[in-house]
């Protein structure tokens, strides 16, 4: 009874989120969190495992080291390690709110696909001139180490 309940309310906040944001970020929302294994967060975080790691889980406070891809819903890529050939390294409580949010999920070793909606990305100021205002995020982000652990 209590897991219905949940259920019921998480998808009652996802629906509203959904209405109340624009109707791309709607979409590919409902398609993301439709995705066998995805986690739907409170904040909006749609969280899906692609791989799972073996390895430790970092706190906020740790600096990793990953590889990511990140796109838009329409998948154009805004930007990515993979192409630049070598991963990067920072702070995980010094990024965007999914991003500390959603590598907290993960383990070392692991990929996962994040959906960010704009109010745990950018929100409305957007990024250098690459990422609008408002934007929903994709990422698909893998975690390769934890600085110290």
């Amino acid at each position: 009874m209590k897991n219905a309940f949940r259920i019921a309310t998480l998808s009652a906040a996802l629906v509203t989120l959904c209405v109340s944001t624009s109707s791309l970020w709607a979409q590919d929302a409902v398609a993301a969190a439709s995705a066998a294994g995805a986690v739907v967060t409170p904040s909006g975080l749609v969280y899906l495992a692609l791989k799972d790691g073996t390895g430790a889980k970092p706190s906020a406070s740790d600096k990793v080291k990953v590889h990511y891809r990140g796109t838009f819903p329409d998948g154009r890529e805004f930007d990515s390690s993979y192409k630049r050939g070598e991963p990067i390294e920072f702070p995980l409580n010094g990024v965007i709110a999914c991003w500390t949010e959603g590598v907290q999920r993960m383990k070392v070793g692991g990929k996962a696909k994040l959906t960010c909606p704009s109010a745990i990305a950018y929100g409305a100021r957007g990024a250098g001139g690459v990422i609008p205002p408002n934007a929903t995020l994709l990422f698909e982000v893998e975690l390769l180490g934890i600085n110290g652990k």
